[in-house]
């Protein structure tokens, strides 16, 4: 099955490199007025389900055919005025440079209900809000783990999931991985009690509007508010006063004030977060997620011996990104396979490698994030990315 599905690929990106005459590569950078880049915007071309988020750094990458030239790219944020340039126009600029304008919003209290009534209908909404029918969402899944603030290993999936959005609950119906590649291990502690359920599925497991809330059990208040896309958003947050050793997931929502639609979640350290963008039918699926743990472990002597320091502790970290690049509702056209990998970790999982693959599929651009990390990587024996990749990968 997996040989034939390479087969596939090969055959895909082959017809790939022969219509590159007929591709039209659009990257540019968002920014805002005062010149800052803005993350995580939606960067789409909403009627045709295309579209790609810019990265931490503002930078965005699509490949769009040329029938796509008179088609509008609309770029969002929250807390900015949407965007609009016809495909063809933002070609044509000599500095390929989107700014968003800032909106300004500042509700009136007296005009907006109890935050805890906006979560209420938040939740009850979330069916009619969403993409709630089964959809197929590819997605490139990259972990980094860390130790003492310096990368040590690198492990980079991409797959398809099949859905039905936040309605689904915790369980995520299929998952099928279909390429990976990973750096060289140099961590120390490889066995450490970290990342041991597969990422999508840990990102499912945390998530406020798949897993529930017991909405009684927090305290909720407004914190803040925003806007996007020409409506006003509450920003509340969520304190469980029952389970309150786990505050850790204690809930931000930026919810709509008219739609009750909830646009982004995070925690209130903001190390997890969930950005969510709008098809043309105005519903929502998930755009970005990340997620960031950190724990710290006793050093025996001989790892302080191995290590060379005289520290007590080392701080383990890992931090996982799941960048969603493409969505497909038509059930004809949903094909996702199924890879039981719930508690694996993703180095554990043996993947397709192909290096052409990973030459020709449509990235987004590397965050600062990204190469630091790399970089990292390269450092501790001096071996580039690439070449660590053709060593370990099969």
């Amino acid at each position: 099955m997996h040989s034939f599905r390479l087969f596939i690929i090969f055959i895909l990106l082959s017809f790939s490199v022969q219509s590159q005459n007929k591709t039209l590569k659009v990257e540019g950078i968002v920014l805002d007025e005062a010149e800052l880049s803005i993350p995580y915007a939606a960067v789409s071309i909403t009627s045709k389900y295309i579209g790609t988020s810019t990265n931490e750094d503002g930078h965005f990458y699509l490949e769009l055919s040329k029938k796509n030239e008179l088609d509008t790219l609309e770029v969002s944020s929250i807390g900015y005025l949407t965007s609009k340039i016809v495909v063809k126009e933002f070609l044509e600029l000599k500095e390929k440079v989107i700014i968003l304008k800032e909106d300004i919003v500042s509700l009136d209290e007296v005009n907006i209900m109890n935050p805890q009534q906006y979560v209420k209908f938040a939740f009850k909404n979330l069916k009619k809000n969403t993409v709630s029918s089964v959809h197929e969402l590819k997605i490139l899944n990259r972990f980094f783990a860390v130790e003492d603030d310096k990368a040590k290993f690198f492990v980079e999936h991409y797959l398809k999931i099949k859905d039905v959005g936040p309605r689904g609950g915790i369980d995520i119906r299929r998952i099928d991985i279909l390429e990976g590649r990973r750096s060289e291990d140099y961590r120390t502690y490889k066995d450490a009690n970290i990342g041991r359920i597969y990422p999508v599925n840990f990102m499912a497991k945390i998530d406020p509007l798949r897993r529930g809330i017991s909405i009684k059990d927090y305290k909720w208040t407004k914190i803040g508010d925003t806007s996007y896309d020409g409506e006003d958003i509450v920003i509340i947050q969520g304190v469980n006063q029952v389970q309150k050793r786990k505050n850790y997931l204690d809930p931000v929502l930026y919810i709509g004030i008219d739609s009750y639609k909830v646009y982004k979640t995070r925690n209130k350290a903001s190390n997890v977060v969930y950005i969510y963008k709008k098809n043309d039918e105005g519903k929502l699926y998930l755009s970005y997620h990340n997620h960031y743990t950190k724990r710290f472990i006793d050093l025996t002597e001989e790892h302080q011996r191995i290590l060379k320091t005289t520290n007590e502790q080392i701080k383990l970290s890992k931090r996982n990104e799941v960048i969603v690049l493409g969505i497909e509702t038509d059930k004809k056209k949903i094909d996702v396979g199924n890879t039981y990998v719930y508690r694996t970790k993703m180095e554990e999982i043996d993947v397709n490698y192909s290096a052409q693959f990973w030459d020709t599929v449509n990235l987004p651009p590397a965050t600062d994030y990204f190469k630091k990390s790399v970089k990292e990587l390269e450092s501790n024996f001096g071996i580039p990315i690439d070449t660590q990749f053709e060593l370990v990968n099969k």
